[in-house]
């Protein structure tokens, strides 16, 4: 089996053809379940950030702070006043990290083409958030394995994607339509990093996770 084919997450090699169309092949981990799209179909830098440049995240848009609110609420529910906090994968108009430090928290901003600031891997945080994001990594396990070391003790980590279960038509699903999206977790998928990490895990609505250190 060639590299392409060993499963992102957690590096097995036992992996088989999931759904495949005229156009691409998707694959699945017999070991942590995640469905992934192989390295040969991913979009490169420039076609993928055309994409991302369509989304329009308004900080004034009641529905989507609505929408974030189903990590917002959960997180700050568990950190401490003076937390401090990475939005990773901000986006081009952060909307989540502007909800935290209307709160009071002090929040820093990655995203690979918005906000490229390599330093705050050097950092350690209170609280992490990941909305949106987990589905577009070519080397999810390397990410978020990073993103969980660089977590205080008692901090956490939040991921919101929309989550892969049985009685989803695969064939139909709205969420791989987007050519960016390229890892599919289940909660079988958390609940294998939970059990690596070592973390303990909790599942909300909206497809948010949360690991807590």
């Amino acid at each position: 089996m060639n590299q392409e084919q060993s499963c992102p997450l957690c590096a097995t090699k036992s992996t088989q053809l999931y759904y495949s169309n005229e156009n691409l092949s998707y694959l699945q981990c017999s070991n942590c379940e995640l469905v992934f799209l192989p390295k040969r179909f991913h979009l490169n830098n420039i076609d993928e950030k055309s994409r991302y440049d369509l989304h329009q995240n308004d900080a004034a848009d009641i529905g989507y702070r609505q929408f974030l609110s189903a990590v917002f609420t959960p997180v700050e529910q568990h950190i401490s006043l003076n937390a401090k906090g990475l939005d990773f994968g901000c986006g081009p108009g952060p909307v989540l990290s502007l909800m935290f430090e209307e709160k009071g928290f002090s929040v820093d901003l990655f995203d690979k083409f918005y906000a490229d600031n390599a330093h705050v891997f050097n950092n350690q945080y209170d609280f992490i958030t990941a909305t949106e994001v987990v589905e577009h990594l070519d080397e999810p396990e390397k990410e978020l394995s990073r993103l969980y070391n660089m977590l205080n003790s008692g901090g956490v980590l939040a991921i919101m994607t929309s989550m892969l279960t049985k009685e989803i038509d695969f064939s139909t699903w709205y969420y791989k339509s987007d050519p960016t999206h390229i890892c599919f977790f289940s909660q079988a998928s958390m609940y294998y990093l939970a059990k690596k990490w070592g973390a303990d895990v909790k599942f909300f609505d909206q497809g948010v996770t949360l690991f807590y250190k």
